[in-house]
């Protein structure tokens, strides 16, 4: 007998403590806990895995289809880290039967326009030729509360600015502004094109990308010649980058804004 229970309240036997049974006890604790830190540690392995699996496109415009995908990978997940109830090798098995079943709708999606009108949705048109399309609205449960907002995000607070709005597989609203209210391009004022080229990262937390600059032909030295000439070292660079048009613009960890904003 290990322990004797008196009025609600348990004694433990002194044999139990001298033979180990605390002990034993801790050890069965420690192990669940470690159970624990390992199958987290493997759900969040696999989820990374699926989510490279799958691709940018579901991290970046949840369709219909994302979604769906999202809440069951991450229920699945979630019982594989904390449900000891459930064996892990049956919670690994259906993370990979979602992650091949996503991947094959996914495929037909690509292949069928058909199909992927159903697995992923169609884009709705909200408003045409500047009116508001209310059936289309209804259809989609939109509110014009939603629109609006949509729209304010657009930088868009007069709805006679707007051609067409289309709401998107993503819940992203797309729009058009009628064409008094569009921005004047540089070939609608026929002037010459400025030769561009891609942004390239320079000094990174105050730390030279050497691989960056290799591949750009571009030197050390010559970075340090650039900042001499601005009266700077790299050690005063927090962030450094030549930017579309080959200029160079730096950061440095010395702002000069005696009362920053937002200091706290």
């Amino acid at each position: 007998m290990t322990s004797i229970k008196i009025s609600g309240v348990r004694f433990i036997s002194p044999w139990y403590v001298n033979n180990g049974g605390l002990n034993r006890k801790g050890a069965l604790e420690m192990q669940v806990y470690m159970d624990i830190v390992l199958r987290a540690f493997v759900a969040m392995i696999i989820l990374l895995l699926i989510a490279k699996i799958l691709g940018k496109q579901t991290l970046s415009n949840l369709t219909f289809h994302d979604f769906v995908t999202g809440i069951i990978l991450g229920s699945i997940a979630a019982n594989l880290a904390f449900n000891k109830q459930l064996h892990s090798s049956y919670m690994i098995l259906a993370l990979i039967v979602v992650t091949v079943t996503s991947f094959i709708l996914s495929v037909i999606a690509l292949k069928s326009r058909k199909m992927r009108s159903w697995i992923s949705g169609s884009p709705t048109v909200l408003i045409e030729d500047g009116k508001i399309l209310e059936q289309n609205m209804k259809k989609v449960r939109y509110s014009l509360d939603s629109l609006d907002q949509a729209l304010r995000e657009k930088e868009i607070f007069n709805l006679e600015v707007v051609e067409y709005a289309v709401l998107e597989d993503n819940g992203m609203v797309s729009v058009l502004k009628k064409q008094e209210y569009q921005y004047v391009t540089r070939k609608d004022l026929k002037l010459l094109s400025v030769p561009q080229s891609f942004p390239v990262e320079l000094i990174m937390d105050g730390i030279v990308l050497a691989d960056n600059l290799k591949d750009n032909s571009l030197t050390h030295e010559w970075l340090e010649n650039e900042l001499r000439r601005k009266g700077k070292q790299i050690s005063d660079v927090f962030y450094g980058v030549r930017g579309t048009q080959q200029q160079l613009i730096f950061d440095y960890y010395e702002d000069g804004i005696k009362k920053p904003i937002d200091k706290e």
